[in-house]
């Protein structure tokens, strides 16, 4: 228990995220490799030891980088893909409406017209045709394409490979969503989660599994010796595109997930992507790129266009080499970011109207589950996010059209598997459809069906919630004095990130701070500032905490001090760089 705080505003005692073997292993870190100590508790808390500090510090993708034979599938895919080219086929990219799927259509097609082909690129639309290959859009696709490259989908997509298969036209799929047993029939499937493959890449986003995959093609094409070895790209030059898809599809940020965001920012920094820097000056993006800015500012941006735009506007963007083509697009997607912002602000408003009486009861279940049937179902997978971080438990937000149809996402909490909950719901006969990762998933669901969803799934997984929410306690990496919270610090642990899944960012506790100042900012954000008993005062950020514990707890308790805990960050906007504090959580000293 760290500073004496069993149970903080938001429910959680503090702890110490190093145990004593780590407790060790941070100090030989930081007496080894000249680090401040603060930076050694950092780099032990995230499983590092002294010896691969400095590797890991200065990430090599050609150390990370396996033989893409490794992969099942992989060569074969690369050789269909060396036909094509050789041959000057007709190649369609069929391609998920989100980041990931964006990024790994991106740097497919910018590969394939290296070689000289001139690939076209389709999106489902998330409305009228839902996740991955339908049927109807395979056949339509046979028409111009002799070659069918299904990223980021496509594993269990049966009927419609059939149809492909039919049309005389093959198929290649690079994914990496779990899928069972039986495969779609395909020329190749590449997705390290497959049942077969001995890898050990699974943790990669389908973006990362196409750079793979790229990889083994180049080797394919330098072995035929024909004229095409002289045009292939060099993939190091995409790598601010797996950058980006990797950090917003939340894959764990270690070994080459790690490494290829690491080396993709320090690419984007140079704006050599049309696309990116347009989206980038858009997104009024300050300062050098880090992994925050791909996961909150770029990402929703290329996403919007999925969710309640045109869905395939952000592998365009991403495609494009012409400077006025990109910032047209890009300020559709911020038009379309704006738009989605409001559709889900709404939306979020009705769910969490359900909620209120059960929540002031405390009565609200171990699985959350709420449907309306004016919500889009571009937003309700964001809807289910935001319900999740507030009541820290599993939700599912559901959409009902007209015809009593439900299409729902749902996000979890550490501990609790909700793609397999889906998948077994699926197998019970309780679902239309449904799948997905352990922390996120989607289902379709028919309207006389909810109840007994919601009856089954809270059954499922009460148990594992309630063991989950029994561990939820906040881990904090050390404790700090405001005067300790400098711009050299930040700039230490940045080399220690970039921080996301698995790699989670570093928590900072602080004693004894009087709330000197609270005010609103923007819609639901609040800005304190807090000083010290020496005089030192620490400005901090609570976002979307307005009406929450947290930010109820803080309004409360101006004048009077609190016990502070959150992440560090550098503040740009207006002026010189700022030191900052992103507030996670705040006890009243007992």
């Amino acid at each position: 228990m760290l500073l004496g705080v069993r149970s903080s505003a938001t429910g959680r005692s503090w702890r110490a995220r190093l145990g004593p073997a780590q407790e060790i292993e941070a100090r030989a870190i930081a007496q080894r490799h000249g680090l401040p100590e603060i930076v050694g508790r950092v780099l032990a808390g995230r499983g590092v030891d002294c010896d691969g500090t400095e590797s890991f510090l200065a990430p090599s993708l050609k150390t990370l980088l396996p033989d893409p034979s490794t992969v099942t599938d992989c060569e074969a895919a690369a050789e269909r893909l060396a036909d094509s080219i050789e041959r000057g086929e007709r190649v369609a990219v069929f391609a998920d409406y989100d980041v990931d799927g964006a990024t790994s259509a991106a740097i497919l097609v910018r590969a394939l017209r290296a070689f000289g082909l001139d690939p076209i690129i389709y999106v489902p639309d998330r409305v009228s045709e839902g996740y991955g290959p339908t049927v109807e859009a395979v056949r339509h696709l046979s028409e111009s394409a002799d070659l069918l490259v299904a990223v980021d989908c496509g594993s269990a997509a049966h009927d419609p490979f059939e149809a492909a298969r039919t049309a005389g036209m093959d198929v290649v799929v690079i994914d990496h969503h779990p899928v069972g047993e039986t495969l779609a029939p395909a020329r190749a499937i590449v997705n390290p989660n497959r049942q077969d493959d001995l890898s050990g890449l699974g943790h990669l986003a389908a973006v990362g599994v196409t750079f793979v995959v790229l990889v083994a093609l180049n080797r394919a094409i330098r072995a035929r010796r024909g004229a095409a070895a002289a045009r292939a790209p060099d993939l190091l030059g995409f790598l601010d595109l797996v950058a980006l898809g990797t950090v917003c599809d939340v894959v764990p940020l270690a070994g080459l997930n790690r490494a290829f965001v690491v080396k993709g920012l320090q690419l984007m920094r140079q704006r050599i992507n049309p696309g990116l820097t347009a989206l980038s000056d858009c997104a009024r993006l300050s300062g050098p790129p880090e992994a925050y800015h791909l996961g909150f500012l770029l990402g929703p941006r290329i996403n919007a266009g999925g969710r309640i735009g045109e869905a395939g506007l952000g592998a365009r963007l991403l495609t494009s080499d012409d400077a006025a083509s990109a910032a047209r697009i890009a300020v559709e997607l911020d038009r379309l970011n704006r738009e989605r912002q409001a559709v889900e602000a709404a939306a979020l408003q009705e769910a969490e109207a359900m909620l209120l009486p059960l929540a002031t009861a405390g009565e609200l279940p171990p699985v959350i589950v709420v449907a309306a049937p004016t919500w889009h179902i571009g937003v309700v997978g964001l809807v289910a996010s935001r319900l999740k971080e507030r009541y820290r438990r599993p939700v599912f937000a559901i959409a009902f059209d007209e015809e009593g149809k439900g299409v729902g996402s749902g996000r979890s909490v550490a501990g609790v598997d909700l793609g397999l909950a889906v998948r077994e719901a699926f197998a019970e006969g309780l679902l239309i459809k449904g799948g997905g990762h352990a922390m996120a998933a989607g289902l379709t669901v028919a309207q006389d069906r909810l109840g007994d969803l919601t009856d089954w799934i809270t059954a499922r997984l009460a148990g594992d919630v309630e063991a989950a929410r029994g561990s939820d306690g906040l881990s904090v990496d050390g404790v700090l004095s405001p005067g300790g919270a400098t711009t050299d610090l930040i700039g230490l642990l940045e080399r220690a990130g970039p921080f996301g899944a698995k790699h989670p960012e570093p928590v900072f506790a602080f004693g004894d701070l009087l709330v000197d100042t609270v005010a609103e900012v923007g819609d639901a954000h609040l800005r304190a500032s807090f000083k010290a008993e020496d005089g030192a005062r620490l400005d901090a950020m609570a976002f979307r905490a307005r009406g929450t514990d947290l930010g109820d707890t803080l309004v409360r308790s101006r004048g009077a001090p609190l016990q502070v805990a959150g992440g560090l960050m550098l503040d740009t906007f207006r002026g010189p760089p700022k030191v900052r504090l992103k507030l996670t959580d705040v006890a009243i000293k007992s």
